[in-house]
């Protein structure tokens, strides 16, 4: 536990007891909406995690692996949300842990202040205007050793620093980014990933089954299975950009969603494509099946203050029944939800747009209907960015019932970029953003 964590109630064995006290002092957030318009889609409840120390969270389950927390509080949960079986009930995955940027000499330099953080699988349960922490599975090596949140590769993945962004940190190729959650039928968990990115298999206590990677990552030294059985396309990833949306499908099928358009062939080309890219991945096969190509809408359109396309992401997919799912288009300010069908004629698995020399690159493609791609058809659903109540950055979608779904925002462990994040003695500035998990009726069943 960090020492300079004064006041703060010691670590147990379990995470349970430290979380439930930590607990008590649980920000109260705003209630359910009243008054809101017949036929509009609008807030029910909202709920809010209270103030857990990351130390004593992370030594409650793997003690040792954080001596100092800096200050930093659980946050980053927000990663992803997928219901637990019961009332109230979710699972949901942090992402790497705290993080940030700081230039140096004018050049971005990616921070992890607590590079011992394990990122962990948190089953949550919504009490009222209260979140609480039920549980909390570390996600380990198939030995039961720690992973971290830090960087795979030097030379594909960005380098990283301490807290001020002077000391350069050791990658680690046991390190995830997660991101999306599932649970299967067998009580194991599969999880995606941005470093890579990669699907990773996850037993029912947390560790490691086999982290399925692009073919040509070479990824060596890992403390479990690393089995290359994607498309080599997805080598050409944007940083910071891998998969970030999971769902599972009725018959067990994954749908893995990239974050963000392919840098394909290069930087300038991914930055201003709208099209992005789903797998569909069969755990029975252990195998891609399907690829299809998702076009995002302007993006003044997701969201209306900005005019960047860059800031296009998916961040969740859902399934909603059959082969349909819910897709999310978002900004950090604003989201949509899609409904779209995978259908079989939309399959591009293993043709010409996963060739990497093909000219031009599905992402170059101003219309790439109009080239002959079968683009997954889209209908709104709903536009977040207008309902009152929900709070930006919009990781995790979760389907309640028939018309209610539960999001859950990424807080980013109350960080923010620059010089300002850490005060004078190295402790946390926090932005004041909570994690919230919001519910929201729609005016149509899904």
């Amino acid at each position: 536990m960090s020492p300079h964590a004064e006041g703060r109630r010691p670590a147990g064995r379990t995470v349970a007891a430290g979380v439930h006290l930590a607990l008590v002092a649980a920000l109260i957030a705003a209630g359910p909406a009243m008054g809101a318009p017949s036929g509009e889609a609008h807030v029910v409840r909202t709920a809010t995690l209270g103030d857990i120390p990351l130390g004593v969270f992370s030594n409650g389950l793997l003690p040792g692996t954080v001596d100092d927390d800096r200050g930093v509080d659980l946050g980053g949960i927000g990663s992803d949300i997928y219901p637990a079986g019961r009332k109230g009930e979710f699972w949901t995955v942090t992402d790497r842990g705290p993080n940030g940027q700081i230039k140096v000499a004018g050049t971005k330099r990616r921070t992890f202040p607590v590079p011992g953080f394990d990122p962990a699988i948190v089953r949550i349960r919504v009490v009222g205007d209260t979140v609480k922490v039920l549980d909390a599975i570390p996600i380990t090596t198939s030995r039961g050793r720690p992973v971290t949140g830090l960087p795979n590769q030097r030379g594909r993945d960005e380098a990283p620093y301490d807290y001020n962004a002077l000391t350069a940190l050791p990658y680690d190729p046991n390190g995830l980014d997660t991101e999306g959650i599932v649970r299967a039928a067998d009580g194991s968990f599969w999880l995606v990933d941005e470093y890579g990115p990669s699907l990773v298999h996850v037993s029912a206590r947390g560790k490691i089954l086999t982290r399925y990677v692009p073919k040509g990552l070479n990824l060596t030294g890992a403390g479990y299975p690393v089995v290359e059985a994607l498309p080599s396309v997805l080598l050409h990833r944007k940083i910071n950009r891998g998969f970030e949306g999971l769902a599972q499908l009725p018959g067990g099928d994954l749908v893995l969603a990239v974050q963000s358009p392919l840098s394909l062939p290069d930087t300038d080309a991914g930055e201003a494509s709208r099209t992005t890219r789903l797998l569909r991945f069969s755990p029975k096969r252990k195998a891609v099946t399907a690829e299809y190509a998702y076009r995002f809408d302007p993006v003044d359109v997701v969201d209306p203050s900005e005019d960047d396309t860059s800031e296009l992401k998916i961040s969740s997919v859902v399934a909603v029944g059959g082969d349909r799912l819910l897709v999310e288009e978002r900004t950090d300010k604003a989201a949509r939800l899609q409904l779209v069908r995978l259908d079989r004629s939309s399959n591009i698995l293993g043709s010409s747009w996963d060739d990497d020399t093909t000219s031009p690159s599905l992402e170059q493609l101003d219309d790439p209907a109009a080239s002959g791609v079968p683009v997954l058809t889209k209908k709104p659903v709903v536009d977040l960015g207008r309902v009152a109540g929900v709070p930006g950055k919009i990781e995790g979608v979760a389907r309640v019932d028939h018309d209610t779904l539960a999001l859950i925002n990424d807080n980013d462990f109350g960080m923010t970029d620059g010089t300002g994040a850490f005060d004078a003695d190295g402790r946390l500035v926090d932005s004041g953003v909570e994690t919230t998990v919001t519910y929201v009726r729609l005016p149509h069943r899904l």
